[in-house]
């Protein structure tokens, strides 16, 4: 059995016994039990698959790393039946402050939900071991899934149609036949790495201290984020509320340092103290010591075995786009994924989610890359134009939008994807095919909560009986909704099974319809 690295413990389970049986035959695996292993098997399990999850831990960590969680991601949870308790949870916040050297003023600040009427907000903070412990109770009690505690893959094999995984326990090793492996064993995978398959990209030259601690304080839910503080100079540094009096302090430390003395108490304290004042008094939750990398995978996609989440691709965490971009992962996946296991469509449909998930990474590597230069410059001049650029955001609304503190996670459109049906009418408002579906206010409830996880006809005047077995909502009565979808009467939008836009017709005919569904499940690939 791998020895297991010394991880604080958040929630303790029982190490799951070793099957009887030598080798073993599984429909469906899933590598790494933290947050998007989890997320995937529940969306599988609710769409009524077995599956099963092989987490090398017994445990839930104690470390939080992930803690913001963006409104896509909440309103995915949401589809799975979880998101209420991620927000009874959570810190909400929409509100975001930029500081800037001496001045106790932010030299402006902004609103990330500016589209209102909305179920969710535009983020809540959570620490990763509550958000875990959510999914791993959610999906533990679906009958039909199942969670290993302590076992640890230790090697895959891909043979004609079959995965040929290898694990390990504390009762001794076996082995699991499965006809997909899907890999979310974080950012060391051990599935990657026994494949022999690389990362791209770049590791940024910085280091950056997490300072978890508890304190009591009325202090506004609200991200803040300074630029050149009289308390980290010359760096930057993050201030952010979670849940039961715990704050995430963050603060940019360079290079050239040494990571082991920087994370002991006597190190970390003098700058919680320079933050916060000397006399409020707090206790250390966690430290630790993290470096920016934007890389990915070339592929997500390797016949039977499938990657998601921080085993395909690594971002900073400026920005909250790792958890966020492994969910959406998983939502791009599934839907895919079960259509292919119900023989509705061939496994070719995959290659749409390798072609979208990079996409989604792509955009998330792009717009990390781009915080971080902004945020660590690293010549004389690109600080010159940093810090100009702060200068005139103070008074100027049109520079504030170049002012990067870390371009928070939004939802990635998929304009080229091959799933799309064109528009016919160019000259279309709303939301076009390949972006998320946008929620709002439909009869005592919400719109997304009413697609559900099928395709779905979005109408103004459609009549559900259009399609026999397909979806119809009419939401010719919902004036928000049919703005923001410019939605004219006899107008229809089809919906993916993600809540993402297939394709739209101002005159929706059976065979348009019909084709559109065809396409999106794959045949024109």
């Amino acid at each position: 059995m791998p020895r297991v690295p010394d991880i604080p413990v958040w929630r303790k389970f029982a190490p799951s016994p070793r099957p009887a049986a030598d080798v073993e035959q599984l429909p469906t695996l899933i590598a790494g039990g933290s947050l998007v292993g989890l997320t995937i098997a529940l969306d599988l399990a609710r769409k009524g698959h077995p599956v099963t999850v092989l987490n090398r831990l017994d445990f839930v960590p104690a470390g939080s790393k992930a803690i913001c969680y963006a409104k896509r991601t909440l309103e995915i949870l949401d589809r799975l039946g979880i998101g209420d308790a991620m927000v009874a949870k959570g810190v909400v916040w929409d509100t975001g402050k930029v500081f800037w050297r001496d001045s106790e003023d932010p030299i402006y600040q902004y609103d990330l939900l500016p589209v209102k009427n909305q179920k969710m907000s535009a983020f809540i903070n959570l620490q990763q071991y509550h958000a875990e412990t959510i999914l791993a109770e959610a999906l533990s009690a679906m009958p039909n899934a199942e969670i290993r505690w302590g076992h640890a893959l230790a090697g895959v094999e891909q043979k004609g149609n079959t995965v040929l995984v290898d694990v390990e326990t504390a009762d001794g090793p076996y082995r699991i036949e499965t006809g997909w492996l899907i890999a979310c064993d974080g950012s060391h995978s051990t599935v990657r790495e026994l494949m022999g398959l690389e990362f791209e990209g770049r590791v940024f030259e910085d280091n950056f201290l997490i300072a978890d601690i508890r304190m009591e304080g009325d202090r506004p839910s609200e991200r803040w984020f300074w630029f050149d503080p009289p308390f980290n100079r010359g760096q930057s540094a993050l201030f952010h509320k979670q849940p039961d009096n715990v704050w995430r302090l963050d603060f940019q430390l360079g290079w050239d340092i040494d990571r082991e003395d920087c994370v002991r108490d006597g190190k970390v304290e003098p700058y919680i103290r320079a933050m916060l004042g000397e006399g409020v008094p707090f206790e250390k939750e966690w430290y630790s010591i993290y470096t920016f990398q934007c890389r990915r995978m070339a592929r997500f996609v390797h016949d039977r075995v499938i990657f998601a989440g921080d085993a395909a691709h690594l971002v900073s965490p400026f920005g909250a786009r790792g958890f966020n971009g492994g969910v959406a992962d998983a939502d791009n996946l599934v839907w895919k994924l079960d259509l292919i296991l119900r023989g509705e469509a061939d496994r070719d449909l995959l290659e749409s989610y390798n072609e979208e998930a990079t996409t989604i990474a792509d955009e998330n590597i792009l717009n990390s890359t781009r915080s971080t230069d902004f945020m660590t410059p690293k010549s004389l001049a690109s600080r010159a134009l940093r810090d100009a650029v702060l200068e005139l955001a103070r008074d100027h609304p049109f520079a504030r939008p170049f002012v990067n503190s870390g371009r928070l996670s939004t939802a990635v459109s998929y304009p080229a994807s091959p799933l799309n049906t064109p528009d016919e009418d160019p000259d279309w408002a709303g939301v076009a095919p390949g972006s998320p579906a946008i929620d709002g206010p439909l009869g005592d409830g919400w719109l997304l909560n009413r697609l559900g996880n099928d395709f779905v006809l979005l109408a103004h005047g459609v009549g559900p009986q259009a399609i026999p077995g397909l979806a119809a909502i009419d939401i010719g009565t919902a004036e928000l909704l049919c703005e923001r979808y410019d939605l004219k009467p006899e107008s229809a939008c089809l919906v993916r099974p993600d809540q993402y836009i297939a394709a739209r017709w101002r005159s929706p005919t059976v065979a348009k319809i019909v084709s559109a569904i065809a396409r999106a499940k794959g045949g024109a690939i």
